[in-house]
């Protein structure tokens, strides 16, 4: 199974979501660079469940532990290990699930790889797995800050039907996390959360999507053909549980123009090339270029619903599985501080690629 990501900037997760704890070992992080647990933590306590009425009911503290790596505070540019234990693990909630797959869920998939598979919490298929992505992505931000003071920001954009009118350019943290569904747009913040809630009481779930944007991004991050910038922005985000969407810049909208109406004209401010518009999202040819990178991520409706469902056992014989469990009835809040960390981890990698090319200058 493969749970590595990144060529220098190396990460590994472990764990199922229903065992002792979920974690990642990440390798290639520069030493002497500034670690501070809590930082760590204030990104897990984003990414964690039970936060508010329309996520997970599930209870974890989700406490990071850091076993290797750092000393007083610095890293020692050896391996650095994180761990979060698992602590309200219910397996009983899946018996049901041992024979029985989920529609739209890894179960059968997984079943039909492996012949085996961790019933409970759909193991390594879970969005628990991301708590390792997070934990890492806090680092990669950090490194990115002290080097090149790059800032990244995901929220909300849409939820079923209900759009955000959003100036990625403008948006804080702060006017992301001041509600509930991390939407910066208050409007249709309330909207959103209006919606959630019912759909949760009603057992089912729902989609949508999260944008992001990084900032101060210098020109030059990217390779022109297979490691194309936005193609590792697109496995990065991709790879995410209940994501099959991805866009950069103009995305699928920029079909809709000829190329005289989305080409960004070039300029000078007098210190460096610019862009009067921004359609290609901070890259062009697989190369950063200076300006914000703007990504989008599609998120589908949360597999694992209350609502009776016909599916088959493991023996291919038809019946129904009325799920139980505790489950987002919309995972996009929850997946805001995710995409942050899959945004920081492939800009850190990158970044060193870019510095080990042009010898320490990136």
């Amino acid at each position: 199974m493969a749970s590595t990501f990144g060529r220098l900037f190396r990460i590994a997760t472990w764990g199922e979501s229903h065992g002792a704890g979920v974690g990642v070992v990440i390798d290639g992080c520069p030493p002497r660079l500034p670690i501070r647990r809590d930082e760590i933590q204030a990104e897990l306590e984003r990414r964690r469940p039970g936060q508010s009425k329309i996520t997970s009911r599930r209870d974890e503290a989700d406490q990071v532990e850091i076993l290797s790596g750092v000393e007083d505070g610095l890293t020692l540019g050896t391996p650095i290990a994180l761990l979060v234990r698992n602590a309200d693990a219910r397996p009983g909630d899946y018996e049901e699930m041992k024979t029985k797959f989920r529609p739209s869920h890894a179960d059968f998939t997984y079943q039909a790889k492996y012949g085996i598979r961790a019933v409970a919490g759909g193991g390594r298929a879970s969005a628990r797995e991301t708590i390792g992505r997070v934990a890492a992505g806090a680092i990669a931000r950090t490194l990115l800050t002290h080097a090149a003071g790059i800032e990244i920001v995901a929220y909300v954009k849409q939820v079923c039907d209900i759009s955000a009118e959003v100036d990625p350019s403008a948006v804080s943290r702060a006017m992301v996390e001041a509600n509930i569904v991390r939407c910066p747009d208050a409007k249709a913040a309330s909207a959103m959360i209006e919606f959630i809630d019912a759909i949760r009481k009603a057992g089912d779930s729902v989609g949508g999507v999260v944008e992001a944007v990084a900032r101060k991004v210098p020109a030059g991050l990217g390779e022109p053909v297979f490691d194309r910038l936005e193609a590792d922005l697109g496995k990065a985000l991709l790879s995410l549980p209940a994501c099959n969407g991805f866009e950069v810049g103009s995305g699928f909208g920029g079909t809709r123009l000829r190329g005289s109406q989305h080409n960004d004209a070039f300029y000078s401010d007098g210190e460096r090339v610019r862009t009067r518009s921004n359609r290609s999202g901070g890259i062009q040819g697989g190369i950063s270029n200076g300006e914000d990178i703007v990504v989008r991520a599609a998120f589908k409706p949360t597999a694992t619903v209350l609502v009776p469902q016909e599916t088959v056992d493991v023996d291919g014989k038809p019946t129904t599985l009325q799920a139980r469990g505790r489950h987002d009835p919309c995972v996009l809040p929850r997946a805001v501080p995710i995409v942050e960390a899959m945004l920081a981890l492939v800009l850190a990698d990158h970044w060193l690629r870019q510095r080990a090319l042009v010898g320490g200058t990136a």
